[in-house]
């Protein structure tokens, strides 16, 4: 276990690193202008062929703006109090086979484990507590042992599904999904699938969390976070959005000041309709799995979700891009189609 646990903190380490640098590159690049991405190419056809089709001057363009930035970390995560035992007192709870794991927790590869690594030492703990306290070992403790099974059995009952909040919200994998420093993305060109059932085995584990039987995989979960690791999807699907809903609303303007006795060329929905597909997944899953947590979150995430993650509040993304596409496709209902397109 000791090799295992050096050379997860050792890999910990090395991404950590790797993904401060390509936060700051990525900024840089944002910062300096480099290029546009394939979804700006695809607003900038659009528009394209909506200046030439009307006879109109290019269309003008504005930056769209940016996410909100995620919450700090002292305002998304609780303040779990730290339970100390002895080591006699761990150790007369032997039969309850937590001995050796506490004591490989407690080392100092342990104490600076990832968050996902302290989620699954959480939880097995608390399996073993439990299971230990609903079999005839408390029976065979003395009164003080047997005490200390219970309180340690109910307090670690109680810290559990904060410490599956911690573990999401502390982990560099989730914070990164939220970063600011991305840029939009053509979803015509991108599977979201792994993605998702990368968010549904984690929803998994939470509504697992206190089961006694369900076995928890740590090679599973390092995989699924690897693959939440690869794009900050949750960013670039709300950037996305917006400059879909910016772009989209240059467009109407255009449209409104054209002359309706000329045609447009037919629009082609493959783009839109996959933009919007994607989009609505995964905020469905990101919303799912901040549903199935069974805490109540801290004020600064319920501000941020309501603010950019609902699916329901006017002045979120993704409702802000449905009721823009609305006016844009009445727009185009003034102008007959072209017949050669």
């Amino acid at each position: 276990m000791s090799k295992r646990w050096r050379y997860t903190m050792r890999r910990w380490r090395v991404k950590r690193c790797i993904s401060a640098l390509v936060i700051c590159l990525i900024g840089s690049m944002l910062l300096s202008g480099c290029g546009d991405s394939d979804a700006e190419r695809y607003w900038q056809d659009y528009h394209h062929t909506l200046a030439s089709a009307l006879a109109l001057d290019p269309i003008p363009r504005d930056a769209p703006g940016n996410i909100g930035a995620f919450p700090e970390r002292r305002a998304r995560l609780f303040d779990i109090p730290e339970i100390r035992q002895g080591f006699l007192g761990i150790y007369a709870l032997r039969e309850c086979r937590i001995t050796a794991l506490v004591a490989a927790h407690n080392n100092q590869l342990g104490r600076v484990a990832p968050p996902s690594q302290q989620w699954l030492y959480e939880r097995e703990l608390w399996q073993r507590l439990s299971g230990c306290w609903n079999t005839a070992v408390p029976e065979g403790l003395a009164a003080g042992d047997r005490q200390r099974l219970r309180r340690l059995t109910l307090t670690k009952t109680q810290q559990l599904p904060y410490v599956s909040w911690n573990a999401l919200f502390d982990s560099n994998e989730w914070e990164k999904s939220f970063a600011r420093a991305s840029r939009p993305v053509d979803f015509t060109r991108v599977d979201i699938h792994p993605s998702i059932e990368a968010v549904n085995y984690l929803q998994q584990m939470v509504r697992h969390q206190f089961s006694r039987t369900w076995e928890q995989d740590s090679a599973k979960l390092e995989q699924q976070l690897k693959t939440l690791r690869k794009r900050p999807l949750t960013a670039q699907t709300l950037r996305t959005l917006m400059l879909a809903t910016q772009r989209l609303n240059e467009a109407t303007a255009a449209l409104n000041t054209a002359s309706p006795t000329r045609c447009l060329p037919v629009w082609p929905p493959g783009y839109i309709t996959t933009t919007r597909h994607s989009a609505k997944r995964w905020l469905t899953a990101v919303d799912a799995l901040f549903d199935s947590l069974p805490v109540s979150s801290p004020r600064a995430i319920r501000t941020y979700r309501k603010r950019w993650l609902s699916l329901d509040n006017p002045r979120a993304p993704w409702q802000a891009f449905q009721a823009t596409l609305i006016k844009h496709h009445a727009a185009r209902l003034r102008f007959r189609l072209c017949r050669n397109e």
